[in-house]
Order: C-alpha cells, then sequence, then structure tokens
C-alpha cells in the first residue's frame, strides 16, 4: 500500500507511492508489451531498444517486455532474451538509459511452454506440464500455425526450468534492472501449470490446486532468493478467457483466490492483476478487483483497458495501488505529462506493433509544451 499523503487536489494516479522496496513518482505503470524488435540473431536489446524505454520513463515504473529465460522459452520472434552475457549487455544498455532519464524499470521473465512450436525450438517438441495441446496459435517467422501437442516436463526438467528462471534474474541483476516480474499470466507455462485441464500430473506439481501452484511458488522462492521479495513481483490474469483450455469459470477463479492468499505470504513488491477482458462475459472490472482485494493484502497493480478516468476512479476506491497502461504508451511515450495537463491521447498505428524498426516504435512526438 502507499506510505505517501495523497497531495491535495492531485488526480490519484500522480500521486507518489511505494511498492515494496520500489519508490515510485506516480501511480502510472507501463505494462509489458512485445514489440518484437530483437531482429538480430543474439536475441538482444539493442540502442533501438534503450530509446523506447527512455522514451517512457515518465511512467512511475516500467515493465520490460517478457522475456525469455532460456532457448526452451522462445514462443514468438524477434522477441529480446535474458539468458546470455550478450543479452544481459543489450538490458544493461537499457536500463542505464531509463536511469538516465529518470525512470525506473523492471525486468519480466516467461516461458510461453505448450503455446511455443517447433518452429521456435528447432524442430523440438515444446514442454509443458502433460502432453495435452492447449489448441492455440504460435506465431512462427512463417506465420501463425496450430500448436502441437507437447511433452510432459520431468520431475528433473521442472528443476532445470526453475533454475533457469533464477539465473535470469541474476542476469537482470547484472543489467542493473530495479526488480523483476514473473510472467505468470494468459496461457503462457505458469499459468498452464495453474490450470487442471493441461496440468494433468499426480507429483508434487499437479492434481490438488495447492500442488498446481507449487511451479510458481517456487520460481517466486528462486528469484527472490537472488532479488528480495521486496522487488519481486507476479503478473497473473485469473480472468483469461481464450480458446477451449482456459475459461474463467468458478471453479478456476477460485483457485486464484486460493494462489492470491499464498502469495500474500511472500512479501512481494506487488502483484500484477489482469481484469476481465470486456465483452468476454467474466464479470466486469470493479467486481474482479474487489474480489481481488479481499484476497490479497499486498499492493497491487491493475490491469486491462483502464482510462485515465477508470484508472483514477479505481484507485479512490483503494481497489489498486497503481495502474498499468498497454496501448496508451505505444503512441504517447510521455503519457503521464499527457494526463497530468489534460492532452489528449495518440492513436497507435497496429501495423507497426510487431513489425519495422523505429517506425511507430521510437517515433512517435512527445506533445508540445503549451
Amino acid at each position: 500500500m502507499s506510505d505517501h499523503a495523497p497531495a491535495s487536489g492531485t488526480q490519484p494516479l500522480l500521486r507518489p507511492v511505494r511498492l515494496g522496496g520500489l519508490a515510485l513518482p506516480n501511480r502510472v505503470v507501463m505494462a509489458p508489451m512485445t514489440r518484437a524488435r530483437a531482429s538480430n540473431a543474439e536475441l538482444a536489446p539493442t540502442d533501438l531498444h534503450a530509446a523506447y524505454y527512455a522514451q517512457r520513463a515518465g511512467s512511475g515504473l516500467i515493465v520490460s517486455e517478457g522475456t525469455w529465460v532460456s532457448t526452451d522459452a522462445i514462443g514468438f520472434v524477434d522477441v529480446p532474451s535474458i539468458y546470455t552475457d550478450a543479452q544481459t549487455d543489450g538490458w544493461a544498455g537499457v536500463t542505464e538509459a531509463v536511469h538516465a532519464a529518470g525512470g525506473r524499470i523492471v525486468s519480466q521473465l516467461g516461458h510461453v511452454g505448450a503455446i511455443s512450436h517447433p518452429d521456435h525450438l528447432g524442430g523440438t517438441l515444446p514442454a509443458s506440464p502433460s502432453a495435452i495441446n492447449p489448441q492455440e496459435m504460435s506465431f512462427t517467422r512463417e506465420g501463425p500455425k496450430e500448436t502441437r501437442t507437447p511433452r510432459a516436463l520431468t520431475a528433473a526438467e521442472i528443476a532445470t526450468t526453475i533454475d533457469t528462471y533464477r539465473q535470469a534474474a541474476a542476469n537482470a541483476l547484472r543489467a542493473g534492472f530495479d526488480g523483476l516480474e514473473i510472467h505468470a499470466q494468459a496461457q503462457h507455462l505458469v499459468a498452464q501449470f495453474l490450470n487442471p485441464r493441461l496440468n494433468r500430473r499426480t507429483d508434487a506439481y499437479g492434481g490438488s490446486t495447492e500442488r498446481r501452484a507449487q511451479f510458481l511458488l517456487d520460481i517466486v522462492d528462486a528469484v527472490s532468493a537472488v532479488w528480495g521479495s521486496d522487488r519481486t513481483a507476479v503478473r497473473l490474469s485469473p480472468y483469461w478467457n481464450r480458446g477451449p483450455a482456459f475459461t474463467a469459470d468458478p471453479e478456476l477463479l477460485a483457485d486464484y483466490d486460493q494462489l492470491l492468499k499464498r502469495l500474500g505470504d511472500s512479501d512481494l513488491a506487488y502483484l500484477h492483476l489482469v481484469g476481465p477482458e470486456p465483452g468476454t462475459g467474466t464479470g466486469d472490472t470493479l467486481t474482479a478487483f474487489t474480489r481481488y482485494r479481499s484476497h490479497y493484502r499486498g499492493s497491487v497493480v491493475a490491469n486491462l483497458g483502464f482510462t485515465q478516468e477508470s484508472a483514477n476512479d479505481l484507485l479512490e476506491r483503494n481497489l489498486a495501488d497503481a495502474v498499468s497502461f498497454g496501448a496508451p504508451f505505444i503512441a504517447n511515450p510521455d503519457l503521464v505529462d499527457r494526463f497530468a495537463h489534460g492532452h489528449p491521447l495518440a492513436a497507435g498505428n497496429r501495423d507497426t506493433y510487431y513489425a519495422g524498426g523505429e517506425e511507430g516504435y521510437t517515433d512517435y512526438p512527445a506533445m508540445t509544451a503549451d
């Protein structure tokens, strides 16, 4: 929760807040967004990435795009990773640029598991908690392709995978990040372990609600040992509603209720929670974040589809401590200034969201001063 008294007359988004070990000057968080600009063979961030993130350093906190923790984790093209020295050095250039611009940035660590494709993995099958096809689409160099039935991870491979998160966390620390966020949302590997439709294991990582959560809790322990819990965060999307495997039914939401309670014992910097997507019939935003608040006692960063008005309303209701914005940051590198001065928001070009170099990435202008 915030340890600052709110400034009189200041909209909630612009008030400072402390999230664990992170002191933020405002509550506008830049959400993690895949932009597919690491077109080099090393999958390393470049000066272009440094410029992009530095332009958005006015946000209270930047969460990096989800970065792969190993070659086995890869599931999209041209996404920067953090498992080699070259990649770590590239991220060091990014954090240096963000800090020079007065910002703060945390690294998000990710692994797609079963929603990868042999095209990303040198022809081998992706791995998952169980050998069950999630029936999703994987975005390959040749375009979208249907997922295959993955192979089930062995117990030894699970231990190795957890260790890759620890190693990636150490690389993120060496690269100069201010903290770490674990990608546990959408339909990626951690969410596959949490999902009873995809996790049919009978060992310590499957069966009951508690055991399906163990993979995430072990990752939290591994990266917290590197960073400390007060600079470690988790991003979850309990209401994710895509395809046959991911349906936000009452049973799965109840599982997440229990997970939120258990994560409350981890003393995280914050929990980054995604609300229901409009039009999916899984509930409304206020109901969802009221539910989250009732089960999680730590700091919450809220995400998905917020406007300046709805974000301020959520904060006024004390249903979150900060709000993250994704798409608005693409075309508005100075989003916080626009919120502060009432300037209109520019629209992004969707054709350049996941393709191109500078175009649609670092060429969006800031508003000129009044």
